[in-house]
């Protein structure tokens, strides 16, 4: 694989939360200040008068269509030893990704960043001391580094700019979930460009995608008083404003040098309706270059499928997931490329019809696009049962008989990982 030199400047958490909230959903019956123009500072460290070829790689080239990954947290990331026993994996075997938190569910930014705005947030709390170097370690090694930012979920925001929270309608206090934690309005530009900012900062020191979570309104508490400062639901149901931001992602992010993809919940490659978050899979798929679905097992309802606890049938569970949601790929993709045909006077034959997606409004997507791929994320958490190395094969193999050969990405928020998990190489 052939890493290239950069040409120049580009322009723990708690980590239960992000499979406890879906849970607690999913039980229920599934359950910046201004608008400024963002210019972040160069890396003072590429200024020279005469150019100076870096002896560290900047990006993976190519980069790989096959991407089989890991994730961790950003103390994770911040550990030497548990560095060395990741970079120690994808020397030996199959495993050639990470996940990294770059921007938590509170809000926390692990990375030191040149962003004015990001530090009139006061947002970073370093715990990858050195990421830029860190990444042209991970490429040295043909790792492709995926940065993870929760969007919505963002209890320090929450607190810095109270005027973009979601309130309480009785109170007037900062509306928060069943565990706590505060929500950001997804209506509101001011979020959508801070976090693009992070993304942005993340992107010039040589990340090969921005994986975004959270990207959807709460799912759990009173959801009776939710108070919105700017999202009007009036105007826009859920799953038109979350469609909105994916269209501004990718306007924003287009034409940088990353790839993108965007997690949804299990349901999503299933249900038509929104799950009551804002999620259905069609409104994303135009948009990112990967549609990562959380198609954890232990996520599924009793009785889904027929089985009285869907944890304890990995491969079954996931392949009907992913082979539906890769029916609505195709049928999507049919419908934004459909062209009538002219009938022939007199004709008697039937003309060719669009697949009928007339559960979304499909004149809010661009035509001709292209359409998002697929990766999920896959369980390597004991909940609902005992989740061995072999159970998660029989994920991936449920991944990789669905017709998808854009890998997977492993979710255990302990950041554990069995090397017996990864086919050797």
């Amino acid at each position: 694989m052939k890493l290239s030199l950069p040409p120049g400047p580009l322009w723990m958490k708690n980590p239960y939360v992000h499979l406890g909230i879906g849970m607690i959903a999913l039980s229920s019956l599934f359950a910046f200040s201004s608008h400024t123009a963002f210019r972040p500072v160069p890396d003072a460290s590429l200024k020279t008068p005469t150019p100076v070829p870096s002896p560290t790689p900047w990006r993976l080239e190519p980069v790989p269509q096959t991407v089989n990954a890991v994730y961790l947290t950003g103390y994770s990331t911040g550990n030497s030893k548990k560095i060395k026993e990741i970079i120690d994996l994808a020397d030996t075997t199959e495993l050639n990704g990470v996940v990294i938190d770059i921007k938590d569910y509170a809000g926390k930014i692990f990375f030191q960043t040149n962003s004015t705005l990001i530090h009139s947030i006061g947002s970073e709390e370093i715990r990858i001391p050195d990421f830029k170097n860190l990444i042209a370690t991970l490429h040295e090694h043909h790792i492709y580094v995926s940065a993870r930012i929760a969007v919505f979920q963002d209890a320090h925001l929450s607190k810095v700019r109270p005027d973009l929270a979601i309130k309480n309608s009785q109170t007037g206090a900062i509306w928060k979930d069943r565990k706590g934690l505060s929500w950001v309005d997804p209506g509101s530009r001011d979020v959508w460009d801070y976090n693009l900012e992070v993304a942005r900062e993340a992107i010039a020191l040589g990340v090969d995608e921005i994986n975004f979570d959270y990207v959807r309104f709460p799912s759990d508490g009173d959801m009776t008083v939710l108070s919105y400062p700017l999202y009007n639901p009036n105007a826009l149901s859920k799953a038109e404003q979350m469609q909105k931001f994916f269209a501004y992602v990718h306007e924003v992010l287009g034409p940088m040098p990353v790839k993108t993809s965007v997690d949804l919940f299990g349901l999503a490659t299933i249900n038509e309706d929104d799950l009551g978050i804002g999620q259905i899979i069609e409104y994303a798929y135009p948009y990112f270059d990967y549609i990562a679905p959380m198609v954890y097992p232990s996520h599924y309802a009793k009785g889904f499928l027929g089985y009285q606890n869907p944890a304890s049938y990995p491969y079954e569970v996931i392949f009907y997931s992913l082979e539906k949601a890769q029916v609505r790929r195709s049928k999507l993709d049919a419908v934004l490329s459909y062209v009538p045909s002219p009938t022939p006077e007199n004709s008697t034959s039937t003309p060719l019809k669009a697949p009928d997606v007339s559960y979304i409004k499909t004149g809010l997507l661009p035509r001709n696009s292209k359409i998002a791929k697929l990766r999920p994320w896959l369980q390597v958490f004991d909940i609902g049962a005992t989740y061995t190395p072999e159970m998660v094969r029989k994920q991936i193999q449920a991944t990789l008989d669905t017709n998808n050969d854009s890998g997977w990405y492993l979710w255990n928020p302990s950041n554990i990982y069995n090397p017996v998990i990864f086919a050797r190489e």
